[in-house]
């Protein structure tokens, strides 16, 4: 591990915010768009930053999503939850996994009656199994204005802001509109920023590049199942679109049309990562009838759109498909909660969405669309209620303005050296972590080496400049948060000496039932890492006062 020459402690003075508010969030996605919401219906003034524009920016604005939404009758829950316990190594937690089945469908529910045109079975019943992503974020959007939720679009968040304790109390960004910068003090921030995607070009992911991750890890906070984030989407080789669904009908065969045994099983996509690192892939949609067909481009048009564009009908001829590496996207891994409420170990800071860890609910094994759909909707609502009550808490005791302290560290500080070119630091981290031989299928020597390339490059950028151009300052802390990113989730998997869920080794191919716990992370120079036991069934009964539900906004 490298030993850093900058104390982790250090902070930038800052004059007093120029704004102050109850609760800032920054990420407008459907996590930031509940916790929104939840904090203005409790009574607090909230203000959210996101970097793009709040209602079509990130993973679930622009596609079909699946909604983890049972119903709690005849079994179906219990039936739910054991479908991926077992792939995710029973990692996951009983007493989670029921708080959000239930959140998800109070709020699906709420979605419906703020007008989101769910469909109704034959018994009138409504069918919450999925939405569309342009639809869902337009009425999210519309009711957080309603609540009085103040929205700052095309305003990406650079550092959290602490006071002299550490406590989280604020954050600063840019306006790239206005070409101005912008500092607002707050009782509390929640994260809610998605996860890192390393800027692959999957869909809607390019504005994923896990910088709240580095925001975290900046002011101390810890995560967790950061190796559990080797989640690459399969797509088209000419599309972003790495919808994965109707794959389930395709054939896949090698470049000489040959079939592939295996792709389209339970385990394809190791198969088809085997492939790829030898030469080309191609499917083809030809076992779905007319009436599937039919269903497809009803379910998903944008998946048909690069196709249709080329000519391509992808039911009767083969097309060249990829993986595209979609990270903590539809990995698990993420910031650390550790209460009911999804605050983390640090005061004042709140985490929500794929910011936060999923492998409360998932384990180790990607909860795709549905579970992390349903994650976003129950952890934003809860760390909205969390947040706002801390910070009117705060407030009734009579929070004043006050000197707050920058945590940023690389592009921000002064390091002593150039500015690191930061076409350059992308590059290195994707080298690292684009390869399936590197990431699906890992190995000690090559987590090793790629660690050793990454904490270098670490070292290079804490060693840089301060960046002053606007532009180029927030494609700086981009690429650092990427490289931050890189660094947790291989020093977790370093330390996972065996293949459990996603984390699979090929130096220790079989699951350890003695591994059978959680890896928290923490540090930002050097990275520490600590065990945490999983609570069962009967534990978690024990402490239900952690699993209390939240109220729908």
């Amino acid at each position: 591990m490298i030993q850093s020459t900058f104390p982790t402690s250090s902070r930038n003075p800052r004059q007093n915010a120029s704004e102050q508010t109850d609760v800032l969030v920054i990420g407008g996605g459907p996590a930031g768009a509940w916790a929104a919401i939840a904090a203005a219906a409790k009574g607090a003034r909230v203000r959210l930053y996101e970097k793009g524009f709040f209602g079509t920016s990130g993973a679930t604005a622009p596609s079909g999503n699946s909604i983890w939404y049972v119903p709690d009758q005849g079994g179906q829950r219990e039936a739910a939850k054991a479908s991926r316990y077992d792939f995710g190594g029973r990692l996951a937690e009983h007493a989670w996994m029921d708080r959000v089945l239930e959140q998800t469908w109070q709020n699906i529910h709420q979605l419906s009656e703020w007008g989101y045109p769910f469909p109704v079975d034959e018994a009138g019943q409504l069918r919450g199994e999925s939405l569309q992503g342009p639809e869902y974020m337009r009425i999210m959007r519309k009711a957080a204005k309603a609540h009085g939720v103040r929205i700052f679009d095309h305003s990406p968040a650079l550092e959290l802001l602490t006071d002299r304790t550490g406590q989280v109390c604020g954050a600063a960004g840019l306006s790239r509109q206005k070409n101005t910068r912008w500092s607002v003090q707050a009782g509390a921030v929640i994260l809610a920023t998605g996860g890192c995607a390393f800027l692959s070009k999957a869909l809607g992911c390019n504005v994923l590049t896990g910088d709240g991750y580095l925001f975290a890890a900046e002011v101390g906070a810890e995560f967790s199942g950061m190796e559990f984030s080797n989640s690459y989407g399969l797509g088209p080789a000419f599309s972003s679109v790495t919808k994965s669904l109707f794959y389930h009908w395709a054939t896949f065969y090698d470049e000489r049309g040959v079939e592939i045994a295996g792709a389209g099983s339970s385990h394809g996509r190791g198969v088809i990562a085997q492939h790829l690192q030898s030469g080309k892939v191609y499917a083809r949609l030809d076992k779905a009838d007319g009436i599937v067909q039919a269903w497809m481009r009803n379910a998903q048009p944008n998946f048909f759109v690069p196709l249709d564009r080329l000519g391509i009908d992808p039911f009767t001829q083969r097309f060249e498909v990829t993986l595209r590496l979609e990270g903590t996207v539809r990995g698990t891994g993420g910031i650390n909660v550790i209460g009911a409420d999804c605050a983390t170990s640090v005061p004042g800071l709140y985490a929500a969405g794929d910011a936060a860890t999923r492998e409360l609910i998932c384990g180790g094994f990607t909860g795709g669309g549905s579970h992390n759909a349903g994650w976003a909707m129950s952890s934003g609502l809860w760390a909205g209620h969390g947040a706002a009550d801390f910070a009117l808490q705060h407030r009734s005791e009579g929070q004043a303005a006050q000197d707050l302290f920058g945590a940023g560290t690389v592009a921000l500080q002064d390091g002593g050296g150039p500015v690191y070119p930061v076409a350059q630091a992308i590059d290195k981290v994707q080298r690292e972590v684009f390869p399936t031989a590197k990431n699906w299928f890992r190995h000690g020597d090559a987590l090793e080496d790629s660690l050793h390339h990454l904490d270098d490059l670490w070292t290079q950028l804490r060693g840089s400049a301060p960046v002053e151009d606007a532009q180029a300052l927030l494609r700086s802390r981009e690429a650092a948060a990427m490289a931050m990113s890189a660094r947790l989730m291989y020093r977790s998997a370093q330390a996972r000496t065996e293949t459990r869920g996603m984390a699979r080794r090929k130096d220790f191919a079989a699951l350890d039932p003695a591994q059978r716990y959680r890896l928290i992370s923490h540090g930002l120079d050097e990275i520490t890492l600590r065990r945490q036991a999983v609570l069962d069934r009967a534990t978690a009964a024990a402490s239900s006062g952690r699993t209390q539900v939240g109220a729908a906004a």
